[in-house]
């Protein structure tokens, strides 16, 4: 069973930082990609961020500059660093991942249970 576990979200004001961090934890084999997406009230969940297993990357436009994704393939760990961030930032945010949990390459996708990120003055 493999478990993805956000930490780092909070309260913080306009132009303010904060660092998302998603552990991965289980029988794990290697990690094809992680992501982030977040969903705000009234809105459909956008993926804001996802890094591949050789370090490919993609950013939705509206976080582009702003936003930076990276992992720790030893710790099968993903991070979100937000910076410059807006009151349009504030979402519920969640780690998702494609995890191989076999020598034979089988995989299982998930998601994390999100944390709430709130920018506002």
């Amino acid at each position: 069973q493999v478990q993805l576990r956000e930490s780092g979200g909070g309260l913080v004001q306009p132009g303010g930082s904060l660092r998302l961090s998603c552990a991965a934890s289980g029988r794990i084999f290697g990690t094809n990609y992680m992501a982030w997406y977040r969903q705000a009230p009234g809105k459909q969940r956008e993926q804001v961020a996802l890094i591949t297993s050789t370090g490919s990357i993609n950013y939705v436009d509206s976080v582009k500059g702003r936003f930076t994704i990276s992992r720790d393939n030893a710790k099968n760990t993903v991070y979100l660093q937000m910076n410059s961030l807006k009151p349009e930032d504030t979402a519920v945010y969640y780690c998702n991942a494609e995890i191989v949990i076999s020598l034979d390459a089988a995989t299982w996708h998930g998601w994390g249970q999100g944390t709430q990120v709130t920018v506002s003055s």
